[in-house]
């Protein structure tokens, strides 16, 4: 296996090197022989990327996350340390920081809704820790020849307990819970921070000559249990956490690429684009924190991904780094036909079978126009036939989702307190003239929140295409406002599970992919479910069960489901919450949803794999695990 490590960071097998060196030669004399290449960028644009190598073809990126990331993370919770939603003294709920629209307003509703909904009291609450227990961390265990044959590489490393509880979880409602209440059994003995994909290279190849066990490490949002450690692995645990892999390497303008080292996240990449006026589209809930790699290894999805496409959509080019090798493909071209697609066995993989180092990704202009909306329905049946006609003339602008009653009853409970009279006023004459001029029924009307980006002649145009459709199915236009507090309560609305375990609530959200026909039913049965488990498990308190449609196709939709109890009165909430989502999981099974849409399925889910993509299917999956990663270096267990 060291062997086969060796010959990846030589170019990945046997004859490769002298096949690139051969093309590369060539490709260099076409370019010799045109006046207009003769510039060095076309030199530097044909040598192969040095680790760490400095030139103007490389863009470096200074992280809005830094390499420590307890210096402006939370350790307990989501998110940044400045940001959280509290009571203050008049027992208003408001959001801290300075970092979101939202922050230092004082949200007036939310604690009646809490109270009314979930059953909680600002009486009830509950203190986590506010510092963690280094004495109650599992100590580091290296091998010291592993970590003699490491500083001879001089890649960076920590053997620290707080690095190491950063990099032992994502964001299950279970990893949080134990991190407020107690430790982790199992977590990394190391961190390492290569800064390039050779670097990436001669760590998988001390794994394998010492047998170790390696997690990669993107931007920690898993909600899959993918990064937890396994408790019974008795090998050394090094969590390869790619996140000094964060630069733009090259763009290509004519071709309209980028190649881009995979620990770089969401909002550096796009900041950093958008500095040549270009974006890559693709935005997932996540986006602050997550990261490239991360996108790839769990097939993930964007909110805009009408216009820009899923994650597979926007790869051209992937380099992994496996104990077998590396596994790249010899062009950069849109489309190949060299049987399966290698780039499938990848995406998806959760970190399986080996490290995603660096990404070729389609990138587009910065839209020139950009315009936000939203459509009240009469009730969530009318608004995903909207959705669905929609979808049918493939009309649907950058971003569009449905929320549910109870959702937009949630969403008002976010609104911040009215500056003006005005303002209030105006507000009240909107909800007047749709609940009582139009007929509207405040508990069955469902929200859609829209974002148009384009040519601003065409999106204007779109807009009214959409909004002409929304009107045959009793849709009105509810304003720009709506719709852009819609879009951004994305960013904000992961910060309130931890008021909520504050006041005895624990909430998680999870979604499916569901074919059009089945949408209404499957919406209602889960949600009944939910509502139908919590009473026979014994929840004292109604819980809140509420749904979204969040992205449309062809042939389906995406559905993003939220549930919370109190569990009050409850000796073991984290089981009991863990029986009710499976409860909930079995129900959309059975009403004809995947397995995941695009959180992916971690060690959480792949109890239900073998029914998801049959006894075969999980074979080969399998066979590909066997062949790639034989002494299983990368033995996280997701997937299989």
């Amino acid at each position: 296996m060291a062997a086969a490590a060796a010959e990846a960071a030589a170019g990945g097998g046997p004859g490769s090197q002298p096949a690139a060196q051969r093309r590369l030669r060539i490709l260099s004399g076409h370019l010799r022989g045109s006046p207009a290449s003769r510039a060095p960028e076309a030199e530097r644009l044909l040598s192969p990327s040095q680790c760490r190598a400095g030139g103007a073809a490389e863009r470096p990126v200074a992280s809005t996350i830094p390499k420590k990331r307890q210096e402006i993370l939370k350790w307990n919770g989501w998110g940044y340390n400045d940001s959280k939603f509290i009571f203050n003294k008049k027992g208003q709920a408001e959001f801290t920081g300075k970092r979101y629209r939202l922050s230092g307003m004082v949200l007036p509703v939310l604690k009646e809704w809490m109270e009314k909904s979930l059953g909680a009291s600002l009486e009830h609450k509950i203190t986590s820790r506010a510092f963690l227990n280094t004495s109650e961390v599992p100590p580091s265990i290296v091998n010291e020849e592993f970590l003699q044959d490491l500083r001879a590489t001089k890649i960076s490393y920590s053997q620290e307990a707080e690095d190491r509880v950063f990099r032992a979880h994502g964001h299950c409602l279970h990893e949080i819970f134990v991190l407020r209440e107690g430790m982790f059994k199992r977590i990394p003995d190391i961190v390492v921070w290569p800064g390039c994909h050779d670097d990436v290279v001669k760590i998988v190849e001390l794994a394998c000559k010492h047998n170790l066990c390696i997690i990669p490490f993107g931007g920690g949002t898993s909600v899959s249990s993918a990064l937890e450690c396994p408790a019974d692995e008795r090998r050394t645990i090094v969590s390869l956490d790619t996140s000094q892999m964060n630069r733009i390497l090259w763009i290509d303008e004519k071709n309209l690429t980028a190649h881009i080292e995979a620990g770089i996240i969401g909002q550096d990449l796009e900041r950093q684009l958008g500095e040549s006026g270009y974006c890559t589209g693709h935005e997932p809930d996540s986006m602050e924190f997550s990261s490239l790699g991360g996108w790839v290894a769990t097939r993930a999805s964007g909110m805009k991904k009408n216009i820009y496409g899923n994650i597979e959509d926007l790869v051209v080019h992937i380099k992994m780094v496996t104990p077998r090798g590396v596994i790249e493909k010899s062009c950069q071209v849109p489309r190949m036909s060299t049987g399966p697609d290698i780039h499938h066995f990848i995406m998806g993989s959760e970190g399986t079978l080996g490290v995603v180092t660096e990404v070729t990704i389609k990138i587009r202009p910065i839209p020139e126009y950009q315009k936000y909306g939203s459509v009240v329905f009469p009730n969530f049946d009318r608004g995903v036939a909207c959705l669905r006609e929609i979808a049918k003339q493939r009309c649907a602008p950058a971003s569009i989702r449905l929320v549910d009653n109870a959702q937009f009853q949630f969403g008002h409970a976010l609104k911040p307190q009215v500056a003006s009279i005005f303002t209030s006023f105006l507000d009240g004459l909107k909800k007047f003239y749709i609940t009582k001029f139009k007929g509207f029924d405040p508990n069955e009307l469902c929200v859609a929140t829209l974002l148009f980006e384009g040519d601003r002649e065409k999106v204007l145009q779109h807009e009214k295409q959409v909004y002409d459709i929304a009107a045959k199915f009793g849709g009105l236009a509810a304003g720009e406002d709506n719709g852009q507090r819609g879009y951004m309560l994305t960013f904000v609305i992961a910060y309130l599970r931890d008021l909520g375990l504050d006041y005895y609530v624990i909430g998680e959200s999870f979604e499916t992919s569901v074919p059009w026909d089945r949408v209404i039913d499957l919406c209602r049965n889960v949600k009944e479910r939910i509502v139908r488990e919590c009473k026979e498990k014994g929840v004292q308190f109604a819980p809140f069960s509420t749904c979204r449609v969040t992205q449309t196709y062809d042939a389906g939709a995406c559905v993003y489901f939220y549930f919370a109890f109190n569990y009050r009165g409850i000796s073991d909430p984290i089981h009991v919450y863990e029986q009710i989502e499976t409860a909930a999981r079995e129900e959309i099974l059975a009403n004809g949803g995947s397995l995941s849409h695009h959180h992916g399925v971690g060690k959480l889910r792949k109890q239900w794999m073998k029914e998801s993509i049959s006894d075969v299917g999980l074979g080969m999956l399998k066979s590909v695990k066997e062949y790639v990663d034989p002494n299983n270096i990368f033995g996280n267990r997701n997937l299989l």
